[in-house]
């Protein structure tokens, strides 16, 4: 099972590639790993998938949460796409919803629904450890913004309850690298539930609704946009398939204009 796997991009150029992709593919059959499934934990801001291509490369089944489709009809108004593009979450093999289970070899997942950072978010919990996305960071980053359309930091707050549910050994992975520095001495994207329960920046198994909700809110109204929030939607979207060609054989990405200022408009 590969969870948000990453397109290469370069939005100087808009030249996009499969080097990491391909390091994937390649790490997999190395190992003789068959690839039963590549999993997205939400429709990505802050980059642009690499399923598509790996989908084709390994022989895997998409999946991606039920709600995307509430994703897609937003964005679908926003970039003005069209009846060509079908808002159904038809570009993935499969919708999870709440619940669901599914199996990867011998090990047996199942699926949380954890909105606030987007309505799609989806965690994957297999065996002992949960595949959080963007809802939960490293302890020392917090969580999630929760000011995208569809996001809510209410919604967050009882999404991270569920999570909290878990056993506090459970293995929590996030959805980023966090840096050497700060006390780090390399690369972190790997803690605990009981980590994340004692010492969240943002949220604390003893962190009230309405302390959460207040923070959470004051913090992203300082933020800025993502950096690659307008390609990798449009791309995303599509589960790494870029936009159809126009007439002259070129694929573009379209960027309203003033309409996203300090997030996404709502």
């Amino acid at each position: 099972m590969i969870v948000d796997p990453v397109m290469d991009f370069n939005p100087a150029s808009a030249r996009t590639g499969n080097t990491h992709s391909e390091l994937v593919a390649a790490y997999c059959r190395d190992h003789e790993l068959d690839v039963e499934l590549i999993a997205e934990t939400h429709v990505h801001a802050d980059h642009l998938t690499g399923a598509s291509w790996l989908k084709h490369a390994v022989g895997a089944t998409t999946a991606i949460g039920e709600h995307v489709v509430d994703v897609q009809r937003t964005f679908k108004k926003l970039f003005n796409l069209g009846d060509d593009f079908a808002a159904d979450g038809s570009q993935f093999d499969r919708l999870f919803r709440d619940g669901d289970a599914f199996t990867v070899g011998d090990l047996r997942g199942r699926v949380i629904h954890t909105p606030g950072h987007t309505p799609a978010c989806v965690s994957y919990v297999i065996g002992d450890a949960v595949f959080t996305g963007d809802t939960l960071f490293m302890p020392d980053f917090g969580t999630a913004r929760c000011d995208f359309p569809g996001g809510s930091a209410d919604t967050m707050f009882s999404s991270l309850q569920k999570l909290f549910a878990l056993p506090d050994t459970h293995r929590c992975f996030v959805g980023h690298d966090y840096p050497r520095g700060a006390g780090r001495d390399a690369a972190e994207w790997e803690t605990t539930i009981g980590a994340q329960k004692e010492g969240n920046k943002q949220c604390t198994a003893a962190t009230t609704r309405e302390e959460y909700v207040a923070m959470r809110t004051a913090r992203d109204a300082s933020l800025g946009a993502p950096r690659l929030l307008l390609p990798s939607l449009q791309v995303n979207l599509r589960n790494g398939e870029l936009p159809p060609a126009a007439d002259n054989g070129t694929s573009y990405l379209k960027i309203p204009v003033n309409v996203i200022g300090g997030g996404p408009s709502k």
